[in-house]
């Protein structure tokens, strides 16, 4: 086959391979729909499905102004002040030209589609930016590699309707746009990772992570010595456009220049044109003026710089760090300053299993990857480098930032395994017959120069000092052929492969972990990743599959059943859900922008009755919603999460919720007989085992905690069940009234039940 054959073939199959690659990426998203139906996921997707909804329906000016009155009772919350709302634009916008092209599809599915389209892309952004770092061939494995690795399956399923549906995305196009802006030195690329940036701001918090990573690598480059009018065009197009671009987003707004997550590219941006106008300088005066202006220059920079960041900060104008910041570097500093941030457990440390079922055979290639890039160290490995040290901690303090780790080690483990089969699949015969072949050439050349002899005196002395001459002549030449060699040596295959059967069996090796690795994604995408929190699947006793659809069940009844201003207090993590599934008013939701608004409902959840029902009435609460898994066995239910409650309601009210009187004198988490009496008595303990033991007829255990209950179980006063789901995991309780004969609530309860107390005789 000619080269030109071997060319035009290889211009069809590559995009189609990316086709392809992208058919199988969306496809593998679908596990949740097949087996279940079009539905939105987890729980911050249905905050964002519901304001799509409302952007749908009244446009992006009402969008952009909306106050929603329904959550934060009775605070309420400015919606577009407080969003990302590039995926509720992206989805929007995608609704409305294929409604323009006469495409009647419902909103509904545009989101619950959005993240496995997104996918696609993704693994194309994977295939360029692998290709600025080697070949296509590794691009083309890093796109399959990213398009089904777990690691990133997991927040793109179809229903996850959550920002990192698009912001991976934006994440790898942007940095493959930042690296062609530095190949090229073109401010066109510049503008566009600019653009791009400002689109992962409007979709996602975690474009602080480009924020502090390019700059980075713009510092790193500038300390190598790197510096070129490259760098500086690139790096200032994208640090002046994004950062003006950014800006317009509300919930941005000044915190480029105010807040220290962003201070790192502002000083990087001014020290870079500090360093260009050096080289200016450099050139108009002369070295010695140049070293005395150097020396005044950076000295008077130094003392500016740091008297006015210690001004601005002491003032307040630069904000310190965040808690969530401070939490990425002390895996402790959440749980004792911030509970609420430590109670999230997409917020905890990853276990070193969960790098092995998110990545399988690419862990183990990514150390690989990343030292071919050291071999290399052009400036784009360097990038490559850098954020593979950065990712790799962020990821092993936060289970949820395993997300920006897996595009880089689809990246390198790519690398690595292109290199694999470049050694194992072309010949290098050629390679070793050239170097010996120039060997032998120069012995040859060195033979004759040494039979010429001279056959005169004079010619001898002539010869003699042409001799020496020569000879140094020759020995540069040789120290540069030396150099020469070693460089081709260095980028030809140092051990070239010969035997057919060793090739064969690394690449039937290398065949086998794809064929592996292929299975592994599919198996923990299909049984761990697809599988929408609000419908629950489960195994019975004689293999059959048992559906558990209690939440929708129960906010069905809560639509249908109660008025439309009607306000359900639950924990934070079912805001969103009920929100948009029962359209009623909640107190608190997964925004968690409120400490004290969260603490407040924690403190009704872990205090007595008495102290309880203040709060409910306060808020005008009329529902209480819980989960129970006690019946089942789920292990996410609010007892489980209770502690947390507890914890944060201390930090709040210290005096009235102590976090040591839940636990048993041995230091014990206890339900059953041991349980504290604070415990028993705690408005969440009531609510969960209410009439819990007479469903098992006095012998009732809580299948979550192993615990078997007391035959008795609690009575309420203040709540009376308004409705159970089927399998007991969803519990809604109504808030009773005040008793229209102004008796307490407990008096009341008491006669009702038969219970009158006795009076004194006079």
């Amino acid at each position: 086959m000619t080269v030109e054959t071997t060319n035009t073939v290889a211009r069809v199959l590559k995009p189609t391979i990316l086709i392809l690659i992208a058919l199988v990426a969306i496809s593998s998203r679908l596990f949740s729909i097949i087996r279940f139906e079009s539905v939105i996921h987890e729980f911050d997707p249905w905050f964002n499905y519901r304001t799509t909804q409302h952007l749908v329906k009244n446009g992006f000016y009402d969008f952009w102004n909306w106050f929603d009155e329904k959550s934060w009772y009775p605070l309420g919350r400015v919606v577009g002040g407080t969003v990302y709302p590039g995926i509720m634009v992206t989805s929007a916008i995608i609704h409305n030209v294929l409604h323009f092209f006469n495409f009647p599809v419902d909103i509904r599915n545009v989101c619950v589609f959005l993240a496995p389209m997104f996918s696609g892309l993704t693994a194309f952004s994977a295939y360029l930016l692998t290709k600025e770092l080697k070949d296509s061939s590794a691009g083309l494995l890093a796109a399959a590699f990213l398009g089904v690795a777990p690691g990133y399956i997991s927040r793109s399923v179809a229903g996850s309707y959550d920002n990192e549906g698009i912001a991976i995305f934006l994440l790898v196009f942007t940095f493959y746009l930042w690296i062609k802006a530095v190949k090229t030195g073109s401010a066109f690329f510049g503008l566009l990772t600019a653009l791009f940036y400002f689109y992962m701001v409007s979709a996602w918090g975690g474009y602080v992570f480009i924020t502090n990573l390019v700059p980075l690598h713009a510092l790193t480059l500038l300390l190598m010595g790197r510096y070129s009018n490259r760098l500086y065009v690139s790096y200032s197009t994208f640090y002046a456009v994004g950062t003006l671009l950014s800006m317009q987003i509300p919930f941005v707004g000044f915190q480029p220049t105010r807040t220290s997550e962003h201070m790192a590219a502002l000083g990087v941006f001014g020290l870079l044109q500090l360093y260009a106008f050096a080289e200016l300088v450099r050139g108009l005066v002369t070295p010695k003026q140049f070293k005395t202006l150097l020396k005044a220059g950076v000295s008077a920079v130094a003392v500016i710089a740091v008297i006015g960041l210690t001004l601005l900060s002491l003032s307040g104008v630069i904000a310190p760090f965040t808690g969530r910041f401070y939490s990425l570097y002390d895996t402790g500093y959440a749980k004792i300053h911030i509970p609420i941030i430590a109670s999230v457990s997409e917020h905890q440390p990853t276990a070193w299993t969960s790098f092995f079922f998110d990545l399988q055979m690419l862990i183990f290639l990514f150390p690989a990857g990343v030292y071919l890039c050291f071999k290399e160290l052009k400036d784009e490995h360097v990038f490559i480098i850098l954020y593979s040290v950065f990712a790799s901690y962020f990821a092993g303090v936060m289970v949820r930032l395993m997300l920006t780790l897996t595009p880089v080690v689809c990246v390198s483990a790519a690398i690595a395994y292109s290199t694999l089969l470049d050694t194992y699949l072309e010949k290098s015969e050629h390679v070793l017959g050239t170097n010996l072949k120039s060997h032998t050439t120069n012995d040859n050349n060195g033979d004759a120069s040494t039979d010429a002899k001279p056959t005169s005196n004079g010619a001898k002395k002539s010869h003699n000092k042409n001799a020496k001459e020569a000879k140094a002549t020759v020995a540069k030449v040789d120290a540069v052929e030396s150099k020469a060699q070693a460089k081709a040596a260095a980028t030809a295959k140092r051990f070239p492969i010969f035997n057919w059967d060793s090739r064969a069996m690394v690449i039937l090796q290398l065949t086998w972990f794809l064929f592996m690795f292929a299975w592994h994604c599919t198996y923990v995408t299909s049984g761990s990743y697809s599988s929408p929190s609000i419908v629950l699947a489960s195994r019975q006793a004689d293999g059959s599959q048992m559906i558990i659809d209690d939440f929708r069940e129960a906010y069905y009844w809560l639509r249908k059943n109660t008025k439309e201003d009607a306000k359900v207090m639950s924990w934070w993590d079912y805001g969103y859900q009920m929100a948009g599934m029962a359209n009623v008013t909640t107190l608190v939701d997964n925004n968690t922008w409120n400490n004290t608004h969260i603490a407040t409902v924690g403190k009704a959840m872990s205090t007595s009755e008495e102290v309880s029902y203040e709060v409910l009435r306060r808020h005008d609460v009329d529902y209480v919603l819980i989960l129970f898994g006690g019946v089942i066995g789920y292990s996410g239910d609010d007892i489980n999460k209770f502690l947390w409650m507890i914890r944060i309601a201390e930090g709040v009210y210290p005096n009235e919720v102590k976090e040591a009187n839940f636990f048993t004198p041995r230091g014990e988490y206890k339900v059953d007989h041991d349980a504290t009496p604070t415990m028993k008595n705690s408005l969440m303990y009531k609510m969960s085992y209410y009439r819990f033991a007479e469903l098992y007829g006095g012998n009732a255990v809580d299948h979550v905690r192993q615990a078997r209950m007391p035959s008795e179980g609690p009575k309420l006063s203040v709540l009376e069940e308004a409705y159970t789901t089927e399998n007991w995991l969803v519990r809604i309780f109504k808030v009773k009234d005040l008793d229209v004969l102004g008796r307490s609530l407990f008096d009341a309860t008491d006669f009702d039940q038969g219970k009158v107390r006795k009076t004194k005789k006079f």
